[in-house]
């Protein structure tokens, strides 16, 4: 008896604490000043875009100073351009712009940034830099460059626990799933799957468990925190990345190969169901406020949001040529496209806002 009630009391809370959570949004949001254009409504969303700059990849949010980051480079190696971008969430305009250092003089070659964590717990943004196989860290304060941890091949994605002090990141090339200590930047662990390519990462900070989407094989790669042997779990076709429910009891993977969403359950291991979405599947993020999905499609141009409870499509947005990544805060989503559009040939930032 007391166990039951013991775990329906946790339930309530945790209900209430993201109830609280999801009644509020980004500082300011509800007085911001208009941005560039609002150019589609459908269902109950709206989307506002603005655009940002050349080569836009991801977008993390930093809850305490109230910005997006935002990464962007230009072009294959040598990478020449590459800028860290400061954004304000209300205007969607550029605060400022960190340029990654010179890696090599003789071509210009910069440190380029693609995947993008925020670690707010100790004001940092880190950063992964594909083409040079590191991570590196950045000051929130001033964007400066604090660190480079070189070692993960093909460096894809990050993410942090801010609960544990870890940020971890993927090895594209190498099947790795690798942890850094945030405050001393030292490698902490390191997983390897041979064969495996993981991708997209989520972590559920209650357990410290850490899920990669693993491209090649169609699984997630789940590592524990007490345990460095992983367990792989069924996903779907070019499984590309990977967001939580609130209770961290289910996944839901961006499949790339069949423009789908998984619905996965985590305790039994087996896909519940799939949700056509949109070509390219390639971001995802959960709604923590409706328990909505968003997926990002890059080749259909589209953002869906799906209902992964009923299994149905609730909108399905134009986001721009190429859709790249997208994240949640408090119920709004923000995503990013590589849509080389205009005059200059920029990439735009989109904001998707529930109008009931």
């Amino acid at each position: 008896m007391s166990q039951s009630r013991t775990t329906i009391g946790r339930r309530v809370l945790l209900a209430a604490a993201i109830s609280a959570t999801c009644a509020l949004t980004p500082a300011g949001l509800a007085n911001a000043a208009p941005v560039a254009q609002v150019h589609a409504r459908q269902a109950a969303y709206t989307v506002d875009s603005a655009e940002l700059g050349q080569g836009l990849y991801q977008v993390a949010y930093s809850a305490r100073n109230n910005v997006l980051w935002v990464t962007s480079s230009v072009g294959f190696p040598p990478v020449t351009q590459s800028q860290l971008l400061k954004v304000d969430p209300r205007t969607l305009t550029v605060k400022a712009a960190y340029t990654p250092p010179v890696t090599d003089a003789a071509t210009g070659a910069r440190e380029a940034v693609y995947g993008v964590a925020v670690d707010d717990e100790h004001n940092t943004v880190w950063t992964t830099n594909t083409v040079d196989n590191s991570l590196a860290v950045y000051s929130q304060s001033t964007g400066e460059h604090l660190a480079s941890l070189p070692g993960v091949e093909h460096a894809r994605d990050v993410v942090v626990d801010a609960r544990r002090n870890l940020a971890w990141a993927t090895g594209l090339m190498d099947g790795s799933v690798v942890a850094f200590d945030t405050r001393t930047y030292r490698e902490k662990r390191r997983i390897k799957v041979a064969g495996a390519a993981p991708a997209g990462l989520a972590v559920d900070e209650r357990t410290g468990t850490v899920y990669a989407a693993d491209l090649t094989n169609g699984q997630l790669i789940e590592v524990s925190a007490s345990s460095d042997q992983p367990r792989l779990i069924p996903a779907g076709k070019g499984s590309i990345d990977v967001s939580l429910s609130a209770d961290g009891l289910t996944a839901y993977t961006a499949n790339q190969g069949s423009g789908t969403v998984s619905v996965i359950d985590l305790q039994a291991g087996t896909v519940r169901r799939e949700i056509a979405t949109g070509a390219g599947a390639l971001a995802v993020a959960t709604d923590h406020c409706t328990g909505n999905v968003f997926v990002a499609n890059r080749v259909s141009g589209t953002t869906t949001v799906v209902d992964p409870r009923r299994g149905t499509v609730v909108a399905d947005l134009a986001t721009g040529a190429n859709t790249d990544h997208v994240v949640m805060v408090r119920g709004t989503a923000y995503v990013v496209d590589k849509a080389a559009a205009g005059a200059q040939a920029m990439d735009s930032i989109h904001r998707i806002r529930t109008t009931g």
